[in-house]
């Protein structure tokens, strides 16, 4: 008996891309020699996106001005003006989205609006002899990247690079100029996130038997699997869906195709590293209650007197608005002086949705060059 595309989807492999070129042969035996076409197609791009992908690229130009062990410090600058440092969130996926592609990019839109010099941190993917390193590592290295760009900076953090960029603020108070957070957890204990819920529901030995499975690394691939199984349905099953039905549209692949080749390229992190944030900032809440030590020394928020933006994403399941804007009452700068800006939108789409660029961070630029 023939089965219908319905019919396959019973089949659990089904929901698997590297499975649905078998699946479909399946479902759509009787198409006609148009459909097949499109059929091909279909899976010509899912094998391109899901299996041989290339590594996504930079889409402005930049050099490497300084190889460290955690990361490569690209130099985006084309003009004049304060050094601005963009650290990208370093979740598993790669720094690209901080320059994700022509009309959606974060750096091009500080470039354009008065950021002359632009620094990127390009997070590395941990190596086996990198599965010790905890924050202390990363955030002597970000400052060394300070010291490299001139020593007092305008400091852009996004998600994880926004606590990074506060620890760092707080620790050397005398070198960021400004300091931008964006959807990145201060307050881990504010909102109602899906990382909160894991992070308080999931005890610690959770957290190591993942370690150990990657060798005292936390694999990307691993993290990849659990952030699309906070959206199944969509991840699994409904973007294959939408591709097929707009496999003919070049505009709509190619935006699908370099979204994929960002999202399914991942980085490998330190199992230390990963280890302390769980226990020390989802868990402990340290940073906000001013307990976390860092470089030798214990950090007060307060110590950020600096002007400083806060953006959120208003539909950000991973960071809440109340993880981003909870930080305002824990820092030392005058209230005056913190700008708050929630953006339509949810997580990824806060760095590099265009939207998102044009109507919060085309405004960030012009405060980030005042």
């Amino acid at each position: 008996m023939k089965k219908t595309i319905a019919e396959a989807h019973r089949f659990p492999e089904i929901g698997v891309p590297l499975f649905w070129p078998f699946g479909f042969a399946l479902a759509l035996e009787q198409a006609t020699l148009d459909a097949a076409a499109k059929n091909i197609k279909f899976l010509d791009e899912v094998s391109k996106t899901q299996v041989e992908r290339p590594r996504p690229a930079w889409a402005t130009p930049n050099k490497a001005a300084l190889q460290l062990h955690t990361m490569t410090l690209r130099d985006f600058s084309r003009g004049d003006g304060p050094p601005v440092l963009v650290l990208p969130p370093y979740a598993g996926h790669t720094s690209v989205i901080a320059d994700f592609q022509p009309g959606q990019s974060l750096v091009a839109t500080l470039l354009e609006h008065g950021c002359g010099r632009v620094w990127v941190a390009d997070w590395h993917s941990a190596t086996p002899q990198m599965k010790d390193y905890d924050v202390d590592n990363y955030l002597a290295e970000i400052n060394v990247a300070v010291d490299a760009v001139g020593g007092r900076v305008r400091l852009v953090g996004l998600c994880q690079g926004g606590w990074c960029a506060s620890m760092v603020a707080a620790r050397f108070p005398a070198k960021v100029e400004r300091l931008v957070i964006a959807g990145a957890p201060i307050d881990t204990d504010a909102g109602e996130g899906a990382i909160k819920q894991s992070a308080h529901t999931l005890p610690m030995s959770f957290y190591e038997d993942l370690v150990r499975s990657g060798g005292g690394l936390i694999k990307g691939a691993l993290m990849l699997a659990g952030f699309k199984n906070m959206h199944p349905a969509q991840q699994y099953l409904e973007k294959f869906a939408e591709l097929y039905e707009k496999v003919d549209d070049a505009s709509y692949v190619g935006r699908f195709e370099a979204f994929e080749r960002w999202y399914e390229t991942t980085l490998d992190l330190p199992g230390a590293w990963y280890l302390q944030v769980i226990r020390s900032l989802f868990k402990e809440n340290q940073l906000a209650k001013g307990r976390f030590v860092a470089l030798g020394q214990t950090l007060d928020l307060k110590r950020i007197a600096c002007p400083v933006y806060l953006l959120a994403g208003a539909s950000d399941d991973i960071t809440p608005p109340a993880q981003v804007f909870g930080a305002a009452p824990l820092l030392g700068t005058p209230a005056r002086e913190v700008q708050q800006a929630l953006a339509e939108g949810g997580h990824i789409g806060l760095f590099m949705g265009r939207k998102v660029l044009q109507q919060n961070w085309v405004p960030i630029a012009a405060w980030l060059a005042a």
